[in-house]
């Protein structure tokens, strides 16, 4: 059980950047360019994680690598920013509250993990939470910013799943590494050509892309995607619950939205449902099995212990 609180609470570190991002976003980074400012985002990421991994993709990790960051930071961090500026803080992490849900029949269906009873109740209670949270003073709905939410939430469900079905070789610091440089150069033509210049941006502006950068993705992808190697996906996706929940703490304490008593109550509820829905030893020792077992990809040259640290098989000269 240790085990698994320690994989959950470094899994928690991922929604918690996240539900903070938006503020930071909607309140220091500029309107109006959201390819450049999701560039800016990913591209600086993906190089400081690559420099810690030294290994590079082979084979078929190529166009895998390619693809997830085609969906988990090209399209993702565009809709994001999206949701971010169009949105209050507190409601633009309302759809995310779906992810539980989401992740939980997308595993089912694509990784065939069958989540209990216990963790499709904790995902309503948890939904009812965040549905009281977001319905207090200051919370608005604008068509654009709900829509880049929804598809968000689809395509990060997609992206996250396929990371975790394709979880054989490569260690999670290089996969993060690639799939962020990769999406972050895409995102870099696909900006320059439609929108231009980069933004200016002062000193509030650029602390703020350091965040988004280091902390809000650097640091979050890296927990969120050992939490999908080392937990079941229903568990994983009820963690991330707490990205509403810090959204909506960060409209109070700083953008001075008020708190009402039903978003107390949702706030309990979210947690309750995040607490109630881990999984057992058992559980999440199962879920590390299947990695282990899964057979190695044809093109790997050796399997890799998805804990072992990046270059300790001498992976610099083989890649990946």
């Amino acid at each position: 059980m240790e085990g698994n609180v320690r994989w959950v609470a470094l899994t928690a570190v991922a929604p918690v950047a996240w539900g903070a991002n938006y503020y930071v976003t909607r309140e220091f980074l500029p309107a109006g360019q959201p390819l450049w400012g999701a560039a800016l985002r990913a591209l600086p990421a993906g190089c400081l994680l690559l420099g810690m991994a030294r290994e590079r993709p082979r084979g078929v990790w190529w166009v895998r690598s390619a693809v997830l960051g085609l969906l988990n930071t090209s399209a993702f961090f565009v809709l994001v920013y999206v949701a971010s500026q169009t949105l209050p803080t507190s409601t633009a992490s309302m759809v995310m509250a779906l992810s539980p849900l989401v992740l939980m029949l997308g595993a089912w269906a694509l990784l065939g993990e069958r989540p209990r009873w216990a963790q499709l109740v904790a995902a309503v209670v948890g939904l009812g939470g965040v549905a009281l949270m977001l319905g207090g003073p200051g919370s608005e709905v604008r068509p654009v910013g709900v829509l880049a939410s929804v598809a968000a939430l689809l395509v990060s469900a997609v992206g996250f799943l396929l990371s975790k079905r394709w979880d054989l070789g490569p260690s999670v610091l290089s996969v993060t590494a690639w799939q962020l440089t990769l999406g972050g150069l895409i995102l870099l033509v696909v900006a320059a050509a439609a929108e231009g210049t980069p933004p200016s941006a002062g000193p509030a502006a650029i602390a703020a892309y350091a965040y988004t950068s280091v902390v809000a993705t650097s640091l979050a992808f890296l927990a969120w995607f050992t939490g999908l190697r080392r937990l079941p996906a229903a568990t994983v996706g009820l963690v991330g619950l707490l990205n509403p929940v810090t959204g909506v703490l960060l409209g109070v304490t700083l953008a001075g939205e008020a708190l009402t008593a039903p978003q107390v109550t949702g706030m309990a509820l979210v947690v309750a449902a995040v607490l109630g829905g881990r999984t057992t030893t058992r559980d999440a020792r199962r879920a590390g099995e299947r990695t282990d077992r899964s057979p190695v990809n044809s093109e790997s040259p050796a399997p890799h212990s998805p804990g072992r640290p990046a270059g300790a098989t001498g992976a610099t000269e083989r890649g990946w």
